[in-house]
């Protein structure tokens, strides 16, 4: 199995893991750290970064070429785009959706979704392409990973912050590809020079290097 996908499953079991903490399910229905996210809806959007895999997967094989991962950002609507866009209010909806179960039935499904995944991902080829149909276009497996990769660390994050506990520690090589995916795209927002100073210079760092 590539690291990419080896590093996907350790941040899906992670996240699945927090999940399951009891904060959550006692927050359930608070507000988020994330502005109009609840906390039942951004676990559901967590938990759509593992549940969507299967879809992605079992979809037709595309006949077009994939596109590099940083043009399936360029070429998306949904990054910069304020809360109240029809994107963002798409995304709040799905995640509301799916939690709309339960905790324990969110998990649940994580958990069995997980187990599915563990075997079908060893299974793929190298050079697996899949189609993405809110693209609409192709990314090789393994970017599409990565890009589910990034919403899991970044998410997690979140949700921990949301309910009240310790932000999940990884191992660096399910963190690297996320912190080199952020970097890339920092520097396509902001500059070489911008990120540079940020992480080397705080007397010329700007207020902001944010990538997404």
């Amino acid at each position: 199995m590539s690291p990419i996908r080896t590093a996907y499953l350790t941040a899906a079991r992670s996240a699945v893991d927090l999940l399951a903490d009891p904060a959550v399910a006692a927050r359930w229905d608070e507000p988020s750290a994330l502005p109009a996210f609840g906390v039942a809806g951004l676990a559901g959007h967590l938990a759509s970064q593992v549940l969507g895999a299967p879809a992605v997967l079992a979809a037709p094989l595309p006949a077009n070429d994939p596109v590099d991962l940083l043009d399936h950002y360029a070429q998306g609507t949904w990054l910069g785009a304020p809360v109240g866009a029809t994107v963002n209010v798409a995304i709040r909806r799905a995640g509301d959706g799916l939690a709309a179960e339960g905790p324990a039935a969110l998990v649940e499904r994580c958990v069995a979704t997980l187990r599915e995944l563990t075997g079908a991902l060893a299974a793929e080829p190298p050079e697996r392409v899949v189609f993405l149909n809110r693209g609409p276009w192709s990314l090789t497996l393994d970017d599409y990973l990565t890009t589910r990769l990034m919403e899991l660390v970044v998410h997690a994050d979140d949700l921990a912050v949301s309910v009240g506990v310790p932000t999940p520690e990884l191992p660096p090589e399910a963190v690297d590809p996320v912190l080199t995916l952020l970097a890339r795209l920092a520097v396509r927002r902001h500059g070489q020079p911008a990120v540079l100073r940020a992480l080397s210079r705080a007397e010329r760092a700007p207020a902001s290097v944010a990538a997404l």
